[in-house]
């Protein structure tokens, strides 16, 4: 008889099918995707153009796979889609529709932790009839902002309450002991992605008023926000809050603001390169000339008194925190000359920045988030609900990978054990989804600790 059930039980374990997923792209949130998965017993192929970089995620695996392919090999990108159960796309977010668009033709779900794009919008029916489910912004921000928003807005509509403002915020910066540039900010990864935000605008809803801000004066009159286990941090907003109101279904809502935490300086230091133009994407002649000779160039100043000619036109002194680093960084400097054609100040800023402000291997980043709910109560009562999340990074992973990386890997394990179910371009808003991703997140320590407030 043992015999007979043990023989059974091997027939079921041999029949057990092992899930197959694809990763497109081998990137900076790659590795703790690909290790969650294949330590829960999933087989990942991951895709890359450098077949080498996906190599060495999975050293150490047997159910991982690399390949070498680039987004141009459509036919390959067919055959791969059609081998595995779901596609994780981690390509630059201007291939994501064409990867959907495969995934809905052959009947696959998939994931991606980029913002939907009107053109990922517009596949909902297409994904809707091939019932295939498309879960887009689950990485931090967005996504496990979006989660542990909702998870507090729909407890508060629950118990019958209104949310009457909303702040929240999130900023991927290093830990405050490797804070020590004038800048007070460092890159795990390049900076080109962050000085390009820094030419955002940004718009945002406050007291029932819409507030525009230009991207002129995006960095100018920060929020001073406390964040108990770092310090006192300066918030600028984050691109358009006002779509939020709908997606987070909260229309009783008078202030919405979505923002981006910052040591103290940032704003001053972006807000000056700014105003120097030294975020602008046009090509100029630069060849031959220094940095210094480009800036006063560019504003019509004397290259020789360079730095007097910026404090004066700018009315700031030689304590100003924007002056102390953008010094720092070479802007002023005479000396280094550029050696190519054409360029782009935006491009000479960016390349500064990659030389002198990248994160070594002994330092930790960290991640915070913040959330700032003033709700109404049912009975009428006013309260302030203030949720917080702190991560830093450790040897294994950097913060920003990990938080981005795990949510996406969690929801991936959940839409193939069918925890997770549903068709059509999907956010994480529904409970259905965001439930269960916060119980497995909080089991690995990243997780929002609330506090409450009575408003007198």
């Amino acid at each position: 008889m043992r015999r007979c059930l043990s023989k059974k039980k091997d027939l079921r374990i041999k029949n057990h099918k092992m899930k197959k997923v694809l990763i497109l792209g081998a990137g900076m949130v790659v590795k703790p995707i690909a290790h969650y998965l294949l330590n829960n017993n999933i087989e990942v192929t991951i895709a890359s153009r450098t077949k080498e970089k996906a190599e060495k995620v999975l050293e150490g695996y047997s159910n991982g796979k690399a390949i070498r392919w680039t987004v141009d090999e459509l036919d390959q990108l067919d055959d791969l889609i059609k081998m595995h159960d779901l596609t994780v796309s981690l390509l630059p977010y201007t291939h994501h529709v064409t990867v959907a668009k495969k995934c809905i033709q052959f009947k696959k779900n998939m994931l991606t932790t980029s913002y939907v794009s009107e053109e990922m919008k517009a596949l909902d029916a297409q994904a809707k009839a091939a019932n295939v489910i498309i879960v887009n912004e689950i990485g931090v921000d967005p996504g496990f902002d979006h989660m542990t928003a909702m998870e507090i807005i729909d407890r508060v509509h629950d118990e019958g309450g209104k949310v009457d403002e909303f702040y929240s915020l999130c900023g991927a910066l290093c830990a405050p002991e490797a804070s020590n540039n004038p800048f007070r900010y460092k890159f795990s990864w390049s900076p080109k992605g962050v000085v390009m935000a820094s030419n955002n605008d940004a718009t945002y809803l406050k007291n029932n008023e819409v507030i525009e801000v230009p991207t002129e004066n995006l960095f100018k009159n920060p929020l001073k926000i406390d964040f108990p286990e770092v310090e006192l941090m300066e918030v600028y907003p984050n691109r358009n809050s006002l779509p939020y109101i709908d997606i987070y279904n909260i229309p009783e809502v008078k202030t919405m603001y979505r923002g981006t935490f910052r040591y103290n300086g940032w704003c001053d230091s972006l807000d000056l390169l700014k105003n120097l133009k030294l975020t602008a994407y046009n090509v100029i002649k630069v060849k031959g000339k220094s940095v210094a000779k480009i800036v006063a160039e560019i504003n019509n100043l004397d290259v020789n008194n360079l730095k007097e000619e910026i404090k004066n036109k700018f009315n700031i002194n030689d304590n100003h925190l924007g002056l102390k680093a953008i010094e720092w960084l070479g802007v002023l400097d005479s000396n280094r000359i550029i050696t190519q054609e054409n360029s782009s100040t935006f491009d000479i800023i960016s390349d500064l920045m990659i030389e002198k402000m990248m994160m070594d291997a002994s330092e930790r980043d960290m991640v915070i988030m913040q959330h700032i709910f003033n709700i109404s109560k049912k009975n009428g009562e006013k309260e302030t609900i203030t949720s917080r999340m702190i991560d830093y990074g450790n040897n294994k992973y950097t913060s920003i990978a990990k938080t981005v990386a795990l949510p996406a890997a969690m929801a991936v394990k959940l839409i193939l054990d069918g925890v997770i179910v549903g068709n059509g371009v999907q956010i994480p808003i529904k409970k259905s989804i965001y439930a269960p991703i916060l119980g497995l997140l909080k089991k690995e320590g990243i997780c929002m600790i609330e506090t409450r407030e009575e408003l007198i």
